[in-house]
């Protein structure tokens, strides 16, 4: 199942921080309710099996909402459980690599923060780039800004879809309007949010309007 540009407009990337007594399943139906375009599940601190497990409950929840869903890192899981496809960061195993091991069905997305490493996972096969961080987060501790002007050189160089991620909210969302995105990556502005499903509406509807500018 490759993605199309479309399935990028609201991804949502998943964090256990705020589940306040709710099942990370819980939050993540609240967020399709909402209108999420796509899922990926990220989780530093689960053991192999408990993210197995976890990965099998959220995959039937996004296969019903007709929902591309991808696992952070980890290629094995992703083939374990036969999900849509795989994240893959800097440190993490190459484009190619991956690619090999899902096959030519799987999406598989990278991060960039250069043209040059936007280039290179274009070039070895990703479906599409997460770009940023373009605002101060606090949910990646090591995440260093890149600038708008960054951005954008990204999304002219390469042809395919660059989602922005880091630090998005409701209140700066616009300013990422003629960047050339075809869509946002969110962690806090969905899952800390008192009501998910309607700060989803929300972030779509803002996005599809910053991304059509």
């Amino acid at each position: 199942m490759k993605c199309r540009k479309e399935d990028l407009l609201l991804y949502a990337v998943t964090d256990r921080s705020w589940l306040k007594g709710e099942t990370l399943c819980d939050q993540v139906e609240k967020a399709l309710a909402g209108g999420t375009t796509f899922v990926q599940l990220r989780e530093k601190n689960l053991d192999k099996v408990h993210l197995l497990e976890e990965a099998r409950k959220i995959q039937a929840l996004c296969r019903r909402y007709k929902v591309p869903f991808v696992i952070n890192d980890s290629v094995e899981i992703a083939a374990a459980i036969d999900a849509d496809g795989v994240h893959l960061g800097q440190k993490d195993m190459s484009v190619e690599e991956a690619g090999a091991r899902l096959g030519s069905d799987a999406i598989i997305g990278a991060s960039a923060r250069t043209v040059e490493q936007a280039l290179l996972a274009q070039e070895q096969g990703a479906d599409y780039l997460g770009v940023g961080a373009v605002f101060q987060t606090g949910t990646k501790a090591d995440a260093r800004t890149i600038s708008h002007e960054t951005l954008r050189a990204i999304c002219a160089a390469v042809e395919i879809p660059v989602i922005a991620i880091g630090g998005i909210s409701e209140e700066n969302v616009m300013e990422l309007s003629g960047t050339g995105i075809c869509g946002i990556a969110v962690i806090s502005a969905l899952f800390s949010k008192e009501d998910i499903t309607k700060a989803a509406e929300t972030l779509k509807k803002m996005t599809k309007e910053a991304v059509n500018r």
